[in-house]
C-alpha cells in the first residue's frame, strides 16, 4: 500500500511540474533553440550557448537531454536564473515517441538537426525510423522560426521538403547556406575551418583535436550568425570554448602521456572517426585503448574489424571489458606486445603507468559504461573508484566521486548533503559557516 501511495504521489508531483513548466514556457520571451541528432548535438549545444553568452543572457541544458531535464529547465532553473534571452536545449531520442513530447513542450524558435545515424539500434532498427523521430523537433517550430539542417545528410535535408518553416542549411555541400571548407586538424594542431555565408568568409580556430568536429562547430556558428551575433565575436568565442568532458577531451600530463578521452559514446558508425583522428596525429608513439562498442547490428566481429584498423595506426592496441577477447589479434601481435587483452579499467591503468612514454598519445575509446576516463584521471588524481561497472550514466568528471571508493559513495553523498544543510541552518541563525 505504501508503494502504491508513493507512486501516486510521484505521478501527481510530476504532473504539477509539467504544468508549471508549460506555464513558464508560455510566459517566457526568450528565444528557444532545440538541437537534436545522432551525434554532435551535445558539443553543438554547448558551443552555441558559449557563443550566445557574448550576445545576451543564456541558459543551456546539455547532456541531460530527457523530458525530465526539460521540465526542470523550464519551471525550476529558468526561474532561479531569472529571465534569459536564449534557451539552448539538447533533445535526445532514446526510443520511439520520446522526442515529440520534448519538442511540443519546448516549442522552439530554432530547430537544429546535426545528423541521422543508426544509434539505439534495438529501439529504432532503421535510419528512416531515426529520421522520423528527429523530425519531431522541426515539426514543433514556432511560426517565424527556422530549421537548421545538415545539407550533407540525405535523411536530414529530407526534412526540408514538407516543413512550412524557413530552412537554413550547413555543410560541405556547395549548395549549403553555410558552406564549410578548409577543414584541417592533425593533433597537436587543432581544428581549423572556414565558413562561407552571405556575409563573407569566417575563418575559425577551434580547440578540437579532430576534423569531424567541423560539423557541431558549423552548426553552432550557423545558428549564432543567423541570430545576429557579429562574426568577429563568433570567431573569438569559438577559439575560447572548453570542449565537453569525455568527448575527445585532451588531457596532457606533466612528463607523462597525452590522452584523448573519447569515452562518452562509442557507436559503431563513429569508430573510424576516432581512428582517423589518431592516424592524422603527428606524434611519434600512439596507443589505442578500446572498450565497449555500442549501437550496431550484426555479430560481435565488429571488434575484430576495429582491431584490424587500429593496429595499422597505433604502436599498441589494448582491448578492455567483456568483449576484449573478440579482437581476433594473432599470437604474433600478442607476443610482440602490439596487442593486450585486459578485463578491468584498473588493469589498463596499471599497465599504462608501468609502460608510459613521455609525450605519447593514448586514445581512450568506449561507451560510457566502462568509464575509461578514470585511466586518464589517475595521472592527476588519486582514483579509488575502480568498480568495473557502476551503473551511472554521467561521467566521472560530473559525478566527482572518483577519489572515493565505490562502496562509500552513498555515505559520502549523505554526509556531504548533511554538511550543506547544516551550513544553511547556521546562516539562517546569522552565524559564520
Amino acid at each position: 500500500m505504501n508503494a502504491r501511495l508513493r507512486k501516486v504521489r510521484e505521478d501527481l508531483g510530476q504532473r504539477l511540474r509539467v504544468y508549471k513548466a508549460r506555464r513558464a514556457r508560455a510566459k517566457s520571451s526568450a528565444t528557444f533553440i532545440g538541437i537534436t541528432g545522432s551525434s554532435g548535438k551535445s558539443t553543438a549545444a554547448s558551443l552555441l550557448g558559449h557563443i550566445l553568452a557574448s550576445h545576451g543572457s543564456v541558459y543551456a541544458q546539455v547532456l541531460a537531454n530527457t523530458i525530465k531535464s526539460l521540465v526542470s529547465t523550464l519551471y525550476k532553473r529558468m526561474k532561479t536564473d531569472g529571465e534569459v534571452d536564449y534557451v539552448v536545449f539538447e533533445a535526445g531520442a532514446h526510443g520511439p515517441d520520446t522526442l515529440k513530447p520534448m519538442a511540443d513542450m519546448l516549442q522552439p524558435h530554432v530547430a537544429v538537426v546535426t545528423m541521422v545515424r543508426l544509434e539505439h539500434f534495438t529501439a529504432f532498427r532503421t535510419l528512416e525510423n531515426v529520421a522520423g523521430e528527429k523530425r519531431a523537433l522541426v515539426d514543433a517550430l514556432q511560426p517565424g522560426g527556422f530549421a537548421l539542417l545538415n545539407a550533407d545528410d540525405p535523411h536530414v535535408i529530407g526534412m526540408a521538403s514538407a516543413t512550412p518553416h524557413r530552412v537554413v542549411t550547413f555543410g560541405l555541400s556547395e549548395q549549403a547556406d553555410y558552406r564549410v571548407t578548409n577543414v584541417h586538424a592533425a593533433y597537436p594542431d587543432r581544428l581549423e575551418l572556414a565558413v562561407h555565408w552571405r556575409g563573407g568568409v569566417l575563418e575559425l580556430k577551434t580547440p578540437f583535436p579532430a576534423e569531424h568536429f567541423w560539423l557541431p562547430t558549423a552548426a553552432a556558428v550557423s545558428v549564432a550568425l543567423e541570430l545576429g551575433v557579429p562574426p568577429e565575436k563568433v570567431a573569438a568565442r569559438v577559439a575560447t570554448f572548453q570542449p565537453l568532458p569525455n568527448r575527445c577531451q585532451v588531457l596532457i600530463t606533466n612528463g607523462g602521456p597525452q590522452f584523448i578521452v573519447d569515452a562518452a559514446k562509442s557507436p559503431w558508425h563513429s569508430i573510424n572517426l576516432a581512428f582517423d583522428m589518431m592516424a592524422k596525429a603527428t606524434v611519434e608513439r600512439k596507443r589505442i585503448v578500446l572498450g565497449q562498442i555500442s549501437d550496431y547490428a550484426g555479430s560481435t566481429r565488429k571488434y575484430h574489424y576495429a582491431y584490424k584498423t587500429a593496429r595499422e595506426i597505433a604502436d599498441q592496441v589494448i582491448y578492455v571489458g567483456d568483449n576484449a577477447h573478440r579482437s581476433g589479434a594473432g599470437q604474433d601481435d600478442r607476443d610482440a606486445g602490439r596487442f593486450h587483452e585486459l578485463r578491468m579499467p584498473k588493469e589498463v591503468s596499471d599497465h599504462i603507468k608501468r609502460t608510459a612514454v613521455a609525450g605519447e598519445l593514448i586514445l581512450l575509446k568506449s561507451s560510457s559504461r566502462l568509464h575509461l576516463e578514470r585511466i586518464a584521471l589517475a595521472w592527476k588524481h588519486d582514483v579509488k573508484c575502480w568498480v568495473p561497472v557502476c551503473g551511472k550514466r554521467e561521467g566521472c568528471d560530473t559525478c566527482g566521486l572518483f577519489e572515493v571508493p565505490f562502496e562509500e559513495h552513498r555515505s559520502h553523498v549523505r554526509e556531504r548533503r548533511h554538511a550543506r544543510r547544516w551550513q544553511r541552518f547556521r546562516r539562517l541563525l546569522g552565524r559564520q559557516p
